[in-house]
């Protein structure tokens, strides 16, 4: 095994250079190397420079009672459409119950409804269930895998929304998973205003076109005689307190392809909007049927702003127009081309790391990597001499090599991260003390110098092997089922343990080998 391959030295040439390339960034100012060379430097945690945290708890709740109000109307329009007569029609615990007034009409609206109403499942079948109940009723629910579904895509879907929109602010690296069944992690570094944040991600920003129902008088709005198709919704305008407005949305922000600040007529603060080709189609069709009709823009369940149709408006395009102003028109356009989140985001846990904080755990991580390397080093040196400070260099070729393959992939850097490099390095010299315990062994029971250091490299590799092996096996495990620091602890730790067998066996063996190249010893300085 010390035979000094070309190969070996080659790699070991590589590694060192690899380590040296990719860790010089993160030692110098930024700017300071040539263009051509690297320039990805650590991402620093949130622990490490400070930023914003929240923990969120996607509504699924919420999400689940919005499901039903959408199935009731559907259930409304089927039944109207087939000119069945109905009474009682409204959710009842989880499920949606309405009394037919014509018994003989009951298989009708059951199978207009079964066949109609909700989406076909890929295994199979839709996913509600209908079926028939006493006195002539009959009740629809979701089906209960179905809803475990939607609810599991709301949270993976609020996930990339979140991202979307943290990204649209600037905000660089930031960390956002998913922690349990419907909770979401999200760190900010360098974000030091998490109100900002909080009102930016935890928006819903549901954009929806519908129209208003001029037909319904302010008595009428006030005696409470309202159509049950109908709903009253608040209205920011600055013309009405609110309107009454058809449940059936004409148009939704799902079918909106940009939005960006620009200003109306009167070079006021307005969010500029496109639609895409069903968008464009159904916006064109319910504008042309509707000339002089006012239709209300509901954002999240307010009205800002309801305008009156005076011609058909077939190019995808308009403004939306309101109280704004140059910001809250920015930030809202930011929100609509980001997506509407699928539920509403509670926030569970809210807290700020200032930046001095974050400056001295900077400061305590690198004095306690530097105590740990010192005391590794005199160590090692002083227990196996020449041989230790061979091992000193593969020590210093690992940490470089970590701190640049972190440089490469733009990890983050967290405090956790720290300690899995220390826990590298004793690691990394575990696996030395255990190749020269053997090497020691061997030539202590008559082996000759070059083979005892040979047979000890060969008998501790199985050791070594199987010790590194466990250690991955649990970085693994912390990094899939972790969150935040556990995962950077862990991704810290992956990388060493491959950094650490590479540079413990690969590195001391040519470093050895070249000694005994250049000396032609006879006996082992550690025997």
């Amino acid at each position: 095994m010390l035979a000094l391959s070309r190969w070996k030295i080659l790699l070991v040439l590589a590694s060192a250079l690899f380590g040296l390339i990719f860790t010089l960034p993160n030692l110098v100012p930024p700017g300071a190397l040539p263009s051509w060379a690297p320039s990805q430097r650590l991402n620093l945690g949130l622990d490490l420079q400070g930023g914003s945290y929240l923990l969120l708890e996607v509504d699924t709740q919420a999400l689940s009672k919005e499901r039903l109000t959408n199935l009731t109307e559907d259930i409304r329009t089927r039944l109207k459409a087939a000119q069945i007569e109905f009474t009682g029609l409204g959710v009842q615990a989880n499920a949606i119950g309405v009394r037919i007034t014509d018994p003989t009409q009951v298989q009708a609206a059951y199978t207009a409804l079964n066949n109609n109403l909700g989406e076909r499942l890929l295994t199979g079948g839709r996913d509600v269930t209908v079926r028939t109940g006493p006195d002539q009723h009959i009740i629809v629910a979701f089906v209960s895998s179905a809803s475990h579904a939607a609810a599991a895509d709301a949270v993976t879907r609020s996930i990339e929304i979140v991202r979307k929109r943290i990204d649209a602010m600037g905000t660089k690296e930031p960390s956002i998973t998913r922690q349990g069944v419907d909770r979401i992690v999200v760190e900010a570094p360098g974000e030091s205003d998490p109100e900002k944040l909080r009102a930016v991600i935890g928006k819903t920003a549901k954009l929806t076109f519908q129209m208003v129902d001029s037909d319904v008088s302010p008595q009428d709005v006030e005696a409470g005689r309202i159509p049950p198709d109908d709903q009253l919704l608040p209205s920011d305008d600055g013309f009405t307190p609110a309107y009454v407005v058809k449940r059936r949305t004409v148009v939704t922000g799902e079918m909106l392809t940009n939005a960006s600040g620009s200003t109306d007529e009167n070079n006021q603060p307005a969010v500029a909007f496109s639609f895409n080709g069903q968008g464009t189609r159904r916006f064109a069709e319910v504008t042309s049927a509707n000339i002089g009709k006012p239709f209300a823009i509901v954002l999240d369940g307010r009205i800002i702003s309801a305008p009156r149709i005076n011609s058909a408006i077939t190019g995808g395009n308009g403004i939306i127009t309101g109280h704004f102003t140059i910001e809250s028109a920015h930030e809202l356009a930011l929100l609509l081309k980001s997506g509407a989140l699928p539920a509403p985001l509670i926030v569970q846990e809210q807290r700020t790391v200032g930046a001095e904080l974050g400056a001295d755990a900077v400061r305590a991580g690198a004095i306690s990597l530097a105590i740990g390397a010192a005391a590794i080093f005199a160590f090692i040196i002083l227990a196996y001499g020449l041989f230790g400070i061979f091992a000193a260099i593969a020590l210093i070729i690992n940490v470089s090599m970590i701190v640049a393959a972190m440089s490469l992939t733009q990890a983050t850097l967290t405090l956790p991260g720290i300690a899995g490099l220390i826990l590298t390095m004793a690691v990394a010299v575990d696996a030395n003390v255990l190749i020269y315990e053997r090497m020691r062994d061997e030539a202590n029971s008559g082996r000759a110098a070059m083979a005892a250091a040979d047979t000890g490299y060969r008998r501790a590799l199985t050791s070594i092997i199987d010790a590194n092996v466990t250690t991955m096996i649990s970085a693994l495990i912390m990094f899939q089922f972790g969150a935040g620091p556990v995962k950077g602890f862990a991704w810290t730790l992956s990388i060493g343990v491959l950094t650490s067998v590479f540079t413990a066996v690969l590195v001391t063996q040519v470093l050895i080998g070249w000694w005994f190249r250049l000396t032609r010893a006879k006996a082992l300085p550690i025997a």
